[in-house]
């Protein structure tokens, strides 16, 4: 049997920074990306139709229909939640070994987009951001491009700044990475 759950995360990672992929195109990736677990079985497209359908259900894959075939793509709540995944999977591909660059973010969210701001904070939170001021966010780890990502979804162009840098007085340093270890 073909767990659900691995197909949908295999449509999530062809979505995923893509514009718009075709029906073929993404069984195509998706069989490819799970035929080790079907090894031997018939293919699953009906899985993958059925998973595609029900996440379209749920408001996170969206389609469209040209002349002669459709296309998929993420939502904006779809690519929310592949970003939210993508923190909770231990097997990620970011590394946690300090490159020497601090990455600071700063959030400034009116109060109007409470819900926001929020989850932002829970995402800064799951990536090991920790917030040293009010507003001001700090980690060692290489997360920049994902919030990069998230900034752009969600139209934050002067709500969010990014900062990547090496430059930090060494006292300040010595702080930030004790807090940072603690955690």
């Amino acid at each position: 049997m073909i767990k659900k759950p691995s197909i949908q995360r295999a449509i999530f990672k062809t979505l995923a920074g893509k514009n718009a992929v075709s029906f073929e195109s993404l069984k195509n990736d998706v069989e490819n990306t799970i035929k080790d677990i079907y090894k031997g079985k018939n293919k699953p497209e009906y899985a993958i139709s059925r998973s595609i359908k029900n996440l379209a259900e749920d408001g996170l894959v969206e389609c469209f229909q040209s002349e002669y075939q459709q296309y998929f793509r993420l939502s904006t709540e779809g690519k929310k939640r592949f970003n939210n995944s993508t923190l909770d999977n231990d097997t990620g591909l970011i590394s946690n070994e300090w490159d020497g660059y601090w990455r600071m973010i700063i959030l400034d969210l009116p109060e109007d987009r409470k819900n926001e701001r929020e989850a932002l904070r829970y995402l800064l939170k799951k990536a090991g951001f920790i917030c040293i001021k009010n507003s001001v966010w700090i980690s060692m780890y290489p997360y920049e491009h994902l919030f990069t990502n998230i900034k752009k979804d969600l139209g934050l162009k002067t709500e969010m700044m990014i900062i990547v840098t090496d430059k930090v007085d060494s006292e300040t340093e010595n702080e930030f990475f004790l807090i940072c270890k603690a955690k």
